[in-house]
């Protein structure tokens, strides 16, 4: 657990003596959402929600964090023993971890004053951005492994070791079915899992005697390594052997490839072990898979039973990072909403104002085909017929009568405590995978994904507009 508030950018401390010495309590709504998709894709696995919540409701600053923000010689004392007794006193509302989630909607809002929601703004951010990314990628591959077992291997390519840590829970959301890393099968309660490594059999004098000695320490759970050697001439003869010594004690095994062409020598290894009477022997393969390897292996009918994926599932590949930001949407003056919107020259980096609830739309089959956000509470209402217009508040629109809805974002903090027990990481797991079910196929292909629907409703749309227009006029004055 991260509970030190200096676990922030700095410049959220600075804000924060500005924001305590102009009111401290002023108070504002922040909003959570990313711009485009990662890896090219049509959705992403919304993660990192339950650490998240965990963090913040024990987030303080310790009495060595004083001291050391006192070092900087530009903090007034006053405002050092503010911090001293500093908690998120706010209210936090936030979709179901495991989601499937899409650009420009809100994935969480925050409500509380500006130094609150200023210095959680980095802990929000590094959490759900990197945990979201690495359960998206996690998906992708366990689809592509036509929702095969796929084990999580990343932990000695993890970024240190609070990353491994974090990859290890949001792949796991994502469709893992089990972890290299034993610290995180203690801490959050998944499988841990593995074979053997090749110093295992280059210990010994030769490969048989390896497996040998390796089979009568784990008769249960024997996968041989075949790929020391030569996989086709010696491993797999060898695994032969020992194996089945195991299955005439009615025991089963398997053999992992981690070289050479996968398709291939899978295929000649199935066969071998096939003519030999081991036809309930499985195969596991390695090196460096991800999921457009995975999907062209399993289309060529490569004879794989489980997928170990290390370095492109936990670093998310050729993705470098999920790209979330979190934004002020409104000022709150007493009970009055003041919606605020950032304008930019880059529309896709201008914001929707107000505070929003995200409405998903389904049809009568129970498939999603748009989500809504809007600023009234009441909207929409099933039966009715809405114009959905495009989030960027162009011409784009469509009109649909809403046979089912409901809202996404709940609340998960009231006034700096959980509103209930936080669902176990299998539960999370669950969720994903029946949420994704209520999606066609075509969003989640790797190649051209469909593009799902994120609309705002008239009122937000005319909202945008007008404050747009306020900013056009403003700056035509100032010329």
């Amino acid at each position: 657990m991260n509970n030190s508030a200096l676990f922030t950018d700095f410049y959220s401390i600075t804000m924060a003596q500005g924001y305590w010495k102009r009111n401290l309590n002023e108070r504002a709504v922040f909003e959570m959402f990313f711009r485009h998709q990662p890896f090219n894709g049509g959705y992403s696995i919304f993660a990192g929600l339950g650490t998240l919540l965990e963090n913040i409701v024990n987030i303080s600053f310790s009495d060595d964090d004083i001291e050391y923000l006192k070092s900087f010689g530009i903090f007034e004392d006053l405002f050092l023993d503010f911090l001293k007794t500093f908690r998120f006193n706010g209210n936090l509302w936030a979709m179901d971890e495991g989601s499937v989630v899409f650009p420009q909607e809100p994935l969480i809002r925050v409500e509380g004053s500006l130094i609150e929601c200023q210095i959680i703004e980095g802990l929000l951010l590094n959490t759900i951005n990197f945990q979201s990314l690495i359960a998206t990628k996690t998906c992708r591959i366990w689809l592509a492994a036509k929702k095969g077992s796929v084990m999580e291997f990343g932990l000695r390519r993890a970024q240190g070791p609070d990353g491994a840590l974090s990859a290890s829970r949001a792949a796991f959301i994502g469709g893992a079915s089990g972890t290299s890393n034993t610290l995180a099968g203690k801490i959050l309660g998944m499988p841990a899992m593995g074979t053997m490594a090749h110093s295992w059999i280059m210990s010994f004098d030769n490969e048989e005697e390896a497996f040998e000695s390796y089979a009568n320490l784990y008769p249960q759970r024997a996968i041989f390594l075949i790929d020391t050697y030569d996989t086709l001439k010696s491993g797999i003869r060898n695994a032969i052997k020992v194996g089945k010594k195991l299955t005439d004690c009615g025991k089963n095994f398997g053999v992992r490839l981690d070289s050479g062409d996968i398709h291939y020598l899978s295929t000649e290894v199935r066969r071998l072990l096939d003519d030999a009477g081991l036809k309930d022997a499985f195969i596991t393969v390695s090196n460096d898979l991800d999921e457009h390897i995975i999907e062209t292996l399993v289309k060529d009918g490569a004879p794989v039973n489980s997928w170990g994926v290390g370095t492109r599932m936990v670093t998310g590949g050729q993705e470098a990072s999920f790209p979330g930001v979190y934004k002020l949407a409104a000022r709150l003056d007493g009970k009055k909403s003041i919606p605020v919107m950032k304008v930019s020259d880059n529309p896709e980096k201008t914001t929707n104002p107000g505070i929003k609830q995200v409405w998903r739309v389904k049809d009568k089959n129970g498939f999603a085909i748009a989500d809504l956000l809007s600023i009234d509470e009441n909207e929409p209402k099933e039966g009715e017929r809405y114009c959905f217009w495009h989030h960027s508040a162009d011409y784009r629109h469509f009109y649909h009568t809403i046979e089912t809805c409901y809202p996404l974002l709940k609340k998960r903090i009231e006034n700096g405590a959980l509103t209930q027990e936080l669902p176990s990481l299998s539960e999370v797991k669950a969720h994903a995978q029946k949420d994704l079910e209520s999606f066609d196929s075509t969003y989640k292909r790797l190649l051209n994904p469909h593009i799902y629907k994120v609309s705002i409703t008239e009122k937000l749309r005319s909202l945008k507009l007008e404050l747009i227009q306020k900013h056009l006029d403003s700056t035509a004055k100032r010329c």
